[in-house]
């Protein structure tokens, strides 16, 4: 099996290292023409990715494969990395400066600078005028590999955050303001309109279990493709987005088995409720933050908040197959929202592409926070090593998720039936940091932040 990324032209060396649950992929990395960060493997987050683009589940065998390859090239956390801490800072003119000595010294990106020295979320982002800088602070852990490749915290279990990520999150703010960051997975109009020409023939018998449809249902439906805006279609962060609305997509569909135990498939839910013909539910999940709070002087911000929560409305599907919102939403397609919103935190825990997602949005939030008020400007900080392409780290390529085998299940309920095949994630970052609120005490948590720095470009509270 290939486990080789396909790098720039300018990257020199490699390392294997997970970045998602399961047997990851993750981008490589170079930085100003000459070190390449971290390689990867074509599964990310347990979905395998092949060489035409096709999404599936990894196997067992697959995942064993991976992670046989990782535990030969990942170091653990060592010295003070090795203690878990609830509060790390982490210097981003400080990071810059150790990823350009990586390049100077012709060495790979280490495991410490990949995983962000260990962070697992990120609660402040404070500005530092006087050492020009901005400081991201949260809580971090040591990291390990896990039997099927994930690499998680060692106290939480949660997924730790990737240097990839947050370049990818600094490089796209600009593009996010137009389009936005979104993943859905979509069954074409042509598939969905000969769906709809079989169900009209179909005359279930009574008794008659829909299931025998289900193979002839699929096959009429047919490959359902996925469409990426806002950030690069071969970056790890891509992928991430459409391992998660996968698996949510695989939970609710009752296509694998739910790990959470009150967390039913939307397919036990509803399976004798009342089914509208020509509705179908959908569910996306979404940013869930509090409002940023800021102190005073625009120097210190607080994220909070659940982070993750999901959505949920039925599609309208006219006779040619194409859909539109249909702006309600069905009780119980809410009800199964509800119940993945309120279980998220474990469910991130079981499968830990969800908590991955829930890393990106905190580094899409932070890199907006970061351009829309002019964080890298007020500290006298150039910030172009992590935001430009020029220059600058270069991240590899890696074959684009373009479509996924049939994934959808079918209900035959009292007033017709129902499709659950569509999905998504939507990561709008910019309503997050517009929604401000006034929090003065954040200034005596930056004044102790700062104060306790080192030579280090991260350091704990």
């Amino acid at each position: 099996m290939d486990l080789a990324p396909r790098p720039s032209r300018s990257i020199k060396h490699f390392f294997m290292v997970p970045v998602c649950s399961a047997a990851v992929l993750c981008a490589a990395i170079s930085v100003h023409g000459g070190i390449s960060g971290i390689g990867a493997q074509r599964s990310v987050g347990g979905v395998m990715i092949d060489a035409a683009g096709v999404v599936r589940s990894a196997t067992n065998d697959e995942k064993q494969e991976f992670a046989g390859v990782l535990r030969q090239t990942i170091q653990p956390a060592d010295g003070a990395l090795n203690e878990a801490t609830e509060l790390r800072m982490i210097s981003l003119s400080g990071l810059q400066k150790a990823i350009s000595e990586r390049d100077q010294t012709g060495q790979p990106i280490s495991e410490d600078i990949e995983f962000l020295a260990g962070l697992q979320r990120i609660d402040y982002v404070f500005v530092d005028e006087d050492k020009h800088d901005v400081v991201i602070a949260g809580p971090a852990e040591p990291w390990k590999l896990l039997d099927d490749g994930s690499v998680v915290g060692t106290v939480s279990g949660d997924s730790t955050m990737r240097l990839a990520d947050l370049v990818v999150a600094m490089r796209s703010v600009e593009a996010a303001r137009e389009a936005g960051i979104s993943c859905s997975i979509e069954p074409t109009p042509e598939g969905r309109r000969r769906l709809q020409q079989m169900l009209s023939r179909v005359k279930l018998r009574p008794g008659q279990n829909p299931v025998a449809l289900e193979a002839s249902m699929k096959e009429a439906f047919g490959p359902q493709m996925i469409q990426l805006t806002g950030i690069p279609a071969d970056s790890r962060f891509a992928r991430t987005m459409v391992a998660a609305d996968f698996e949510m997509k695989r939970v609710a569909m009752g296509l694998a088995p739910s790990p959470v135990a009150g967390l039913p498939s939307y397919l036990e839910m509803a399976k004798n409720g009342r089914q509208g013909a020509g509705s179908n539910p959908r569910w996306w999940m979404a940013c869930d933050y509090d409002a940023m709070a800021k102190s005073d002087d625009g120097l210190a911000w607080k994220l909070s908040g659940r982070r993750v929560k999901t959505m949920t409305e039925q599609d309208l599907v006219s006779a040619d197959g194409t859909v539109a919102a249909g702006g309600r939403t069905d009780k119980m397609a809410q009800a199964w929202a509800d119940k993945m919103t309120d279980s998220f935190a474990q469910l991130a825990k079981e499968i830990p592409v969800f908590a991955d997602l829930e890393n990106a949005m905190d580094l899409t939030v932070v890199a907006t926070l970061i351009v829309q008020e002019r964080l890298g400007e007020k500290a006298g900080l150039d910030l172009s090593t992590l935001s430009q392409t020029e220059n600058s780290i270069e991240l590899a390529s890696y074959g684009v998720p373009r479509s996924v085998d049939p994934q959808c299940s079918f209900i035959h309920g009292r007033n017709g039936w129902v499709v659950t095949a569509s999905g998504g994630v939507d990561i709008d970052a910019f309503s997050i940091v517009q929604k401000q609120s006034a929090m003065p005490e954040l200034a005596q948590s930056r004044q102790a932040a700062l104060a306790s720095a080192t030579d280090r470009w991260w350091w704990n509270q």
